[in-house]
């Protein structure tokens, strides 16, 4: 795919009326034609400032002897979305803003693109559509928000989630929480935790699909903007070297995203977002892959939502390379693959060591000695579910508990905020999964309600949707077979006895072969909760979590 072939010629004189229509020059259609892809809006914070982004990935461009041509991808705003119908649509817009994408590069045959996400759909929609297309594409992010002050504490979009369930639970009076709510968020940017968007901004990074620092140089700084300008020359030396995602998006890639993933603690959504781009590219990547990387991967870096610290400070410790450069110390990075950059992975990092050893452990005094990330099997989850084990404090590694089961997250946060909700219990949310949810929504509410109110040492949450990057404590997602496509979640009754071993990597319900075989011989399964429009085409077409969630 380029452009010389719809331009040059007598055949291309329609194409070049158009672009005359539109005041571009000769000099400028004959130049290489490079797709901006902008995803800048004005409802969701990590997008308001991508125009600044876009502007200066254009002048990289320009510089570079390109000609940038920019359209626009839409972007969701997962906080906006949750808690409501709303939510079904964000994971779904995953597969939109990738084959959109598609459909506008095939359609006028660019030459490559710079792919400008910022938040949590939107930069794997672009990788993946980067994967599929396979013509020179680079990605740089909008970049994090600054972490919101107050009382000396730092605060971000959890610390207001879980203010909310403090409140309900009468810790703290409405003038807290207002306090909470206005000074959590302090300006534009991708929410400043370790949430979804930075998860997936850090390890577009360590795909070696974003330069340097793309996942953690602060939004408003200079140094985004420098990186912007980077990005559109490296797209023109791309081009001229025909350099492909596939030829970065390697299995060894992808298990280095997975390595700094587990080093940090990435959010669970990394589990179906890496699958779904590797698909993509080629790529089978299984949650075994997930595990055994988990297993040998030493947890070094401890951000919000697992602890204090927040992008701005991994940034000030040396960022992703400092992690890669720490974490190769052990073998556990490929250094000798490639990066948009033009130089290896080994290259980069090998100038960067760790700066902060208060925000990134050495190999010698890690957090754990594990990775933040664990895969749990069994009857419950035969093709797996997800845990951020990490976030999850020492009492609960182990738990086992009576089921209170609800039909979708409406229901369970009632139930949490009135109380209704004992230590020990084991919350099961189904019905709320790619299928059958449909959209698999992001439940930040009840895990940060149970946090807010105190009991996240107490209780445990199931579900086979899926929770927000924020989300700690013993919350397990991503159950698979989901309840809408008859998994065992389907058959659950309130008083099930759950066991969880998260060490062990185990979860079940203490159910016999006889019992399980009853249930299901009288179960009815519900119809539906969509039927019209997108979401009812997605349902049908969308597949297990296990698989990354993808359409076919």
């Amino acid at each position: 795919m380029n452009s010389t072939k719809i331009k040059e010629g007598a055949s291309g004189a329609s194409v070049r009326t158009l672009f005359y229509a539109m005041g571009y020059t000769k000099k400028e259609i004959d130049r290489p034609i490079i797709g901006i892809v902008n995803s800048q809006n004005e409802i969701v914070p990590g997008h308001m400032l991508l125009d600044r982004i876009a502007d200066a990935a254009r002048t990289g461009v320009l510089m570079a002897g390109g000609t940038p041509v920019e359209f626009p991808a839409i972007g969701i705003c997962d906080g906006i979305a949750m808690g409501h119908e709303g939510m079904k649509y964000p994971l779904a817009s995953r597969e939109l803003i990738c084959d959109s994408i598609e459909a506008m590069t095939m359609a006028h045959q660019f030459d490559g693109l710079v792919l400008i996400p910022n938040c949590d759909k939107t930069v794997p929609g672009m990788l993946m559509a980067a994967a599929r297309l396979n013509i020179p594409a680079i990605v740089v992010s909008g970049g994090a928000m600054r972490a919101g002050h107050t009382n000396g504490n730092a605060l971000d979009f959890n610390s207001v989630m879980e203010a909310i369930g403090a409140f309900k639970s009468g810790n703290i009076d409405e003038e807290q929480l207002e306090c909470i709510t206005e000074n959590a968020c302090p300006g534009c940017g991708s929410c400043s935790g370790l949430f979804t968007a930075n998860s997936m901004n850090c390890l577009t990074e360590a795909l070696g699909m974003g330069l340097p620092y793309n996942g953690t140089a602060i939004s408003d700084s200079g140094e985004r903007i420098r990186i912007a300008k980077t990005a559109g020359i490296k797209i023109m030396e791309m081009v001229k070297k025909d350099v492909r995602p596939r030829d970065i998006l390697t299995e060894k890639a992808f298990r280095n995203a997975i390595t700094v993933d587990m080093g940090m603690a990435g959010s669970t959504n990394t589990v179906l977002h890496l699958p779904a781009i590797a698909y993509e590219a080629g790529i089978h990547l299984d949650l075994s892959v997930f595990d055994e990387i988990s297993l040998k991967t030493p947890y070094l870096a401890k951000l919000s939502p697992s602890g204090v610290h927040h992008i701005e400070d991994l940034h000030d410790a040396g960022g992703i390379p400092a992690l890669m450069n720490e974490l190769a110390k052990a073998g556990l990075i490929y250094t000798d693959i490639p990066t948009v950059s033009g130089i290896s992975v080994g290259e980069i990092i090998e100038k960067t060591p760790v700066i902060d050893r208060n925000v990134i452990h050495s190999l010698d005094a890690p957090y754990r000695t594990q990775g933040g990330l664990a895969i749990l099997r069994g009857n419950l989850a035969p093709d797996g579910a997800v845990v951020k084990e990490a976030a999850v404090a020492e009492e609960m590694l182990h738990h086992i508990g009576p089921a209170v089961v609800f039909d979708g997250e409406e229901d369970a946060v009632n139930a949490i905020w009135n109380q209704k909700i004992k230590k020990g219990d084991v919350i099961v949310i189904r019905y709320e999964g790619p299928s059958g949810g449909p959209g698999m929504r992001e439940m930040l509410g009840p895990t940060s309600s149970i946090a807010g109110m105190g009991m996240d040492k107490d209780v445990a949450l199931l579900t086979d949707g899926r929770f927000s990057g924020a989300s700690r404590g013993a919350s397990i997602g991503h159950i698979s077979p989901e309840a809408m496509n008859g998994g065992l979640i389907g058959l659950l009754k309130d008083g099930d006895i759950i066991e969880i071993d998260i060490p062990n990597r185990v979860l079940a319900v203490q159910l016999t072969d006889e019992e399980i075989a009853k249930r299901k011989a009288t179960y009815v399964m519900p119809e539906p909760r969509v039927t019209t429009g997108y979401l009812a085409r997605y349902a049908r077409m969308v597949q297990s979590a296990n698989t990354g969630a993808i359409l076919k």
